[in-house]
C-alpha cells in the first residue's frame, strides 16, 4: 500500500503534459466537473493515469460496458502494478429480472446465473476501498445500483488481531452472521472450516488465499496466510479483516426490526388491495411476503432480498440506495469514460426499472417498498459526486454546460492525422464509390460505407458483390459475437468492404481502414448531427493515408461544423509533427486484440446448426448441453462475456429442444 506509482517506458508527449496540467489544476481549485476532449489515438487513459498519480485520490472510473471496462482495468493494472486496480460490474453471467406480464397472466421469476470470479472482484473492491486510499475502481452501469449499506458493512467486518483474547465459538458465530457457511468438505469462496483450535476462513474477496486462525485457549496464537489448494502457508498476517460474504448482509437485531416493518407495510398494503377489491393481489401478496419472512427468521436471507434493502438498511420510502459511489470516501474522483455514450446510460436506467416495478407491485408480487430496490436517478447521482472528469472526442451538451474547465487533447504521439474530408455530389455516388473502393482495394486497405437504412447496406452489399468486390454488411439484427467475427475478418482481408449504419460510430478501432464513406450525409438527424459525424470519420484516423467522402447535395450545419473541427485537429496536429520532425505511420495492432471475447469460440468446432452439433455429439443433447455450460463458465472467468451470453443462449435452446423430446 502506497501513493500511486505509474510504471511506464513511455512519458506525457504532445498536448498531453498541458491536459494533465489543466486538470490537476482544476481538481486542486476544486472545480466539481472538468472535461478531457481526447480525440481517437491521443492516448486519453494514459493522461487518466496521470492524473490520478499526481492528485492521489481513491478514483471510479465509469465505463458503458463490461468489455470496455475490462480493457480499461487491464490498461491500468499495466500502469500501476504496485497499486490497487478493481474490476466491479454486473456478477450475473445471465440475468432475467422478475416481472409480470398482465395481458397473458404471465409471471416470470426472476432467473440469473452468477459469475463467482466477478461477485469475488465486487467484494475485493469494496474491501479494497476500506483498507487503502491507493484505490482505483473500474466499474460499468451497475455501481449506481443498490449495493447494502457500507456503514452496515463496515460494522460488520471481523477484525482479528494476533494475541487478541477472542473466543473461537464466538468468531464462528459472527462468521455465520455476515453469511459465510460452515463446509468442511467443499471450502470454496464464502466459507469456513474448523478442525480443533484450528478455523480456517476462505474470504470473500478472495480468489486462493485462505486465513487460518489459531487459537490457544480464548486466545488468538497466530494468523496465517494460505493458499486454499495446496494447504502451502505463504505468510503470517499480526492482523486480519473478514468482510461480510454478501453486501446486503445484516446484523440479527436489524433483521429482526426490519421483519417487523415489512408486515407492518404488508397489512397496510393488503387493506389498501382489499379496499379496491383486489382479492387474489392481497392475497398473493400475503403468501409471497409470508414466506420471505420466514426464510429471513431461519436462515437470515430469502430470494430476492434485495426488495426489501430500503427497509433493512433503514431508509425512508423514495430515498436514494446506497451504491459504490457511497463506499468511497467523500474525496474521491470520478471519471466518465466515452461520457456521450455513459452519461445517456446512466439516465435512463431508472425509468425502465420503475416500470416493471410498477406491474409488480399493483398485482399483488411485491410490496411497494420493491420500488426503492433500484438505480440511481440521475438527480442522486449527480447529488453523490465530489469531483468528475469527463472523456469523450465529442462531449454532449449536458459535459459541455456543466465543465468548469474543458482541457484538449489532440495530438496523436504517433503523429496521425485526423483523415482528409471530401464532400461529392450525390448524383453518380455509387459508381464514384466504386471506383474509391477499388483504388482503395489495391493499395491493401479497407472500407467503410456507412448508410441511414438497413435496406440500403443490404442492397449496397449485394451491388458489390455482383461487382466482384467481397463486401458485407453490420446492422442491429446482428449479435455481438457476429459483429467482432465480421470486424475480425476485415481486419484479415477475407473481405474488403463492411457497410453499415451507426453501428459504425463507436468502438470500431481497424487500422486497415483507409477510407470511410458516408452517405447522405445531409440528411440531419441523430445519425447526422455533428458528433455522430465526428465518430464516424474517427474511425478514419488510425492509418496515415486515410480520408472521409461524404456523399451530400448541400453542406449542413452539422456537416460544416465536424468538418471545420476535424480540420482544425488536422491543423494542430501538422504543426506538431513538423516542428517535431515526425512522419505519422500506421498503427499496426495485433488482430487478436479486436476479438479476445471469440478465442474461446475459435478453439471449438463450429456447426451450421444445433441439428448439426446433436449429430457430432452422437445424438446427446445433455452431453452438448454440459459441453457448452464448461465453456461458458470458462468464457466468463475469463471476463469473455460476449462469447458466454452466446453460449448461454445455445444452452437455452437444447435444453428447450430437449423437454420438447422428452415430452
Amino acid at each position: 500500500m502506497g501513493e500511486f506509482k505509474i510504471h511506464s517506458k513511455f512519458k506525457p508527449t504532445g498536448d498531453q503534459p498541458q491536459a494533465i496540467d489543466n486538470l490537476v489544476m482544476g481538481i486542486e481549485k476544486g472545480d466539481k466537473f472538468q472535461t478531457l476532449l481526447g480525440v481517437t489515438g491521443s492516448g486519453k487513459t494514459f493522461t487518466m493515469a496521470n492524473i490520478i498519480e499526481k492528485v492521489k485520490k481513491p478514483t471510479l472510473v465509469l465505463a458503458h460496458n463490461k468489455t470496455l471496462a475490462a480493457q480499461l482495468c487491464s490498461e491500468f493494472r499495466e500502469f500501476f502494478p504496485g497499486n490497487c486496480v478493481e474490476y466491479f460490474v454486473s456478477y450475473y453471467d445471465y440475468y432475467q429480472p422478475e416481472a409480470y406480464v398482465p395481458q397473458t397472466d404471465t409471471y416470470i421469476e426472476k432467473d440469473a446465473s452468477i459469475n463467482d470470479e466477478i461477485d469475488k472482484l465486487r467484494h475485493s473492491a469494496t474491501a479494497a476501498l476500506f483498507e487503502r486510499r491507493d484505490v482505483i475502481i473500474v466499474a460499468s452501469v451497475s455501481c449506481i445500483y443498490g449495493l447494502g449499506n457500507p456503514e452496515e458493512y463496515k460494522k460488520l467486518t471481523i477484525s482479528l488481531r494476533e494475541g487478541m483474547e477472542k473466543d473461537r465459538d464466538e468468531v464462528i458465530k459472527k462468521l455465520v452472521e455476515i453469511q459465510y457457511e460452515r463446509n468442511e468438505i467443499n471450502f470454496v469462496r464464502g466459507t469456513f472450516r474448523v478442525r480443533g483450535d484450528v478455523l480456517d476462513i476462505f474470504p470473500a474477496s478472495s480468489t486462493n488465499r485462505g486465513i487460518r486462525v489459531e487459537f490457544f485457549g480464548d486466545e488468538i496464537e497466530k494468523i496465517r496466510e494460505f493458499d486454499v489448494l495446496t494447504g502451502e502457508i505463504v505468510g503470517v498476517r499480526k492482523h486480519v479483516s473478514i468482510f461480510p460474504a454478501s453486501h446486503f448482509a445484516t446484523s440479527n437485531e436489524r433483521l429482526q426490526v426490519a421483519i417487523k416493518k415489512i408486515e407492518e407495510e404488508l397489512e397496510v398494503r393488503v387493506r389498501e388491495l382489499v379496499a379496491d377489491d383486489k382479492l387474489l393481489e392481497a392475497q398473493r401478496l400475503k403468501q409471497r411476503t409470508n414466506f420471505d419472512i420466514e426464510m429471513m427468521r431461519e436462515v437470515g436471507y430469502c430470494s430476492g432480498i434485495e426488495n426489501y434493502s430500503r427497509i433493512l438498511d433503514g431508509r425512508a420510502a423514495g430515498t436514494p440506495p446506497q451504491t459504490l459511489l457511497d463506499y468511497f470516501p467523500d474525496d474521491f474522483l470520478f471519471f466518465i469514460d466515452e461520457s456521450h455514450v455513459t452519461l445517456p446510460q446512466v439516465r435512463g436506467m431508472y425509468a425502465g426499472d420503475r416500470s416493471r416495478k410498477e406491474t409488480l407491485v399493483n398485482y399483488g408480487f411485491r410490496l411497494p417498498s420493491a420500488f426503492d430496490n433500484r438505480p440511481l436517478q440521475f438527480n442522486e447521482f449527480e447529488s453523490k459526486l465530489n469531483q468528475m472528469i469527463f472523456v469523450s472526442a465529442t462531449p454532449g451538451e449536458y459535459e459541455l454546460n456543466h465543465s468548469q474547465n474543458i482541457a484538449e487533447q489532440i495530438i496523436r504521439p504517433t503523429g496521425l492525422l485526423d483523415p482528409e474530408i471530401i464532400v461529392k455530389p450525390v448524383k453518380g455516388q455509387i459508381d464514384h464509390l466504386y471506383s474509391q473502393i477499388r483504388e482503395t482495394i489495391d493499395k491493401g486497405y479497407r472500407v467503410l460505407v456507412t448508410t441511414l437504412t438497413k435496406k440500403m447496406a443490404e442492397d449496397l452489399t449485394a451491388y458489390f458483390k455482383e461487382m466482384n468486390i467481397k463486401t458485407n454488411y453490420l446492422h442491429s439484427d446482428i449479435d455481438t459475437i457476429e459483429r467482432m467475427k465480421i470486424i475480425r475478418d476485415l481486419r484479415k482481408g477475407e473481405f474488403d468492404v463492411l457497410v453499415g449504419i451507426n453501428l459504425l460510430r463507436e468502438g470500431l478501432d481497424i487500422p486497415e481502414v483507409a477510407l470511410v464513406a458516408i452517405l447522405d450525409a445531409d440528411k440531419e438527424g441523430f445519425l447526422r448531427s455533428d458528433r455522430s459525424l465526428i465518430q464516424i470519420i474517427g474511425r478514419a484516423a488510425r492509418n496515415s493515408e486515410s480520408k472521409v467522402i461524404m456523399y451530400a447535395d448541400r453542406v449542413t450545419k452539422s456537416m460544416d461544423k465536424a468538418i471545420k473541427e476535424t480540420n482544425r485537429r488536422r491543423t494542430i496536429q501538422i504543426k506538431y509533427n513538423e516542428e517535431h520532425k515526425i512522419t505519422p505511420k500506421t498503427i499496426i495492432k495485433d488482430i487478436r486484440d479486436v476479438i479476445e471475447a471469440t478465442k474461446i469460440g475459435e478453439e471449438k468446432v463450429e456447426y451450421s446448426s444445433l441439428e448439426e452439433a446433436i449429430k457430432a455429439n452422437n445424438d446427446s443433447i445433455e452431453k452438448l448441453i454440459n459441453q457448452y455450460e464448461e465453456e461458458m463458465k470458462k468464457a466468463a472467468k475469463e471476463l469473455q462475456f460476449e462469447r458466454a451470453a452466446e453460449l448461454r443462449d445455445t444452452i437455452f435452446k437444447l435444453k428447450k429442444k430437449n423437454k420438447k423430446s422428452k415430452d
